[in-house]
């Protein structure tokens, strides 16, 4: 059985396919196309056309309807005469196994959904053995029901001749069940094999983080690409890895972090996205538990997306559904430099002016009004102070709170 191997990326051209539907008008599929090609480009494809269809909801059959996926074939066999090769089709959505041998049939390239480019980014990101095992374990886990996908070749065999043509199907039919049984026999002994492997890992860092010592714990949050690592490397003055592109960090990075005279723990943690694969949250078990066993969250947020405040349910939901809603959190408003305010006209037939908005009215609008919220740029180091001064107050009152004997808190404040 073929195993996954982690490859050198080579630049491919995709196309984009999104859905709109009652529950995600237009707009909203424009937001998720986009960043489903940053999702591309962050895997070294590059997106060359996009197809949207207005449908009351996906079809179980072939995602989209047959109108539609016929469109999107003579496209690919256009550009083909045209010597422009179509490398892959991206559907925004988890696709069955049946949806992608039905599409794979009729478009003949390779067909990716959501959930698979996720999943190859995570193994491309993946640099230590943990988050490498974790990645496979993943990886296993949506193949598995997508097996028969890869024995479609024997339905070509199908019937046999004269007198007992069933019988000769059930015959040619065998040899493609007991092949298929064996690979999901190899691929659930080597998730088991991976899940050991896991549980030795937590126990490991189930150790580390008691050995850590009286500390608080403060873990970085948010949607991916708003700006976690940098915050890290200007706290920590470590020299954590950070890029424009998303999962840039996949590993949980934790380092020791002294403001003023008060130490405590500050981890990197991977990055939320929408649509998050549910096997990836089950994977990265051992990686969230970072997240499960802070004392604080801090709540990063890329203000200048468009679509922040869907960025911060999104976050908030993940929060939830891992059972830390209820820890203390603080909330940084990042890039602010590149937050742009629209101005409004009072004639309507002049075109609305954009330009960059001020830290004191940043301070005006309804956003600061969230409980315990910042505003900085972390690139350009606006309000670093009074984001460490905040932090300061903070982590010093959970540690008392926690620690109400530890004596080093008298060397804080001998009062």
């Amino acid at each position: 059985m073929k195993e996954f191997v982690i490859s050198e990326v080579k630049a491919e051209t995709a196309i984009l396919v999104g859905l709109i539907t009652p529950q995600q008008n237009e707009a909203k599929t424009n937001e998720y196309l986009d960043e489903l090609e940053f999702l591309a480009d962050t895997a070294g494809a590059v997106t060359v056309k996009r197809f949207t269809q207005k449908v009351q909801g996906p079809s179980q059959v072939t995602y989209v309807g047959k109108g539609k996926l016929q469109e999107i074939a003579q496209y690919i066999r256009d550009e083909e005469e045209m010597e422009r090769e179509i490398g892959m089709v991206i559907f925004d959505d988890e696709l069955s196994a049946k949806q992608i041998r039905n599409i794979e049939a009729e478009l003949k390239v390779k067909i990716l959904d959501r959930t698979s480019l996720i999943l190859d980014i995570f193994a491309m990101r993946a640099q230590t053995s943990n988050a490498k095992t974790q990645v496979e374990l993943a990886q296993y886990r949506y193949m598995l029901p997508r097996l028969q996908r890869l024995w479609t070749h024997l339905e070509r065999q199908g019937g046999g001749s004269g007198s007992g043509g069933g019988k000769g199907s059930v015959g040619l039919r065998g040899p493609g069940e007991t092949q298929l049984e064996m690979d999901r026999r190899i691929i659930l002994s080597r998730m088991s094999l991976l899940k050991e492997r896991l549980a030795e890992i937590d126990k490991q860092k189930t150790t580390q983080r008691k050995n850590r010592g009286r500390l608080i714990r403060v873990a970085l949050v948010g949607y991916t690409n708003v700006g976690k690592s940098t915050i890290m490397n200007l706290l920590s003055k470590s020299d954590v890895f950070a890029e424009n592109k998303l999962f840039a960090t996949l590993d949980t990075t934790v380092r020791k972090v002294v403001v003023e005279n008060l130490p405590f723990l500050l981890a990197d943690t991977v990055g939320f996205i929408r649509k998050l694969p549910t096997d990836l949250v089950d994977s990265f078990k051992s990686t969230l538990d970072e997240v499960r066993e802070a004392d604080l969250l801090v709540h990063v947020v890329d203000i200048s997306h468009p679509d922040f405040e869907d960025q911060i349910k999104v976050v908030d939901k993940t929060l939830a559904d891992l059972g830390c809603a209820e820890k203390p959190q603080m909330i940084i408003f990042n890039k602010i430099d590149a937050y742009t305010w629209e101005e409004k006209e009072e004639d309507d037939l002049t075109p609305k002016t954009k330009r960059n908005i001020t830290l004191e009215e940043l301070q005006q609008t309804w956003m600061a009004k969230t409980p315990n919220c910042l505003f900085i740029s972390a690139r350009e180091k606006t309000n670093i102070q009074e984001m460490r001064d905040t932090l300061y107050t903070t982590v010093r009152q959970l540690h008392v709170q926690k620690y109400p004997y530890n004596d080093f808190l008298y060397e804080i404040d001998p009062q």
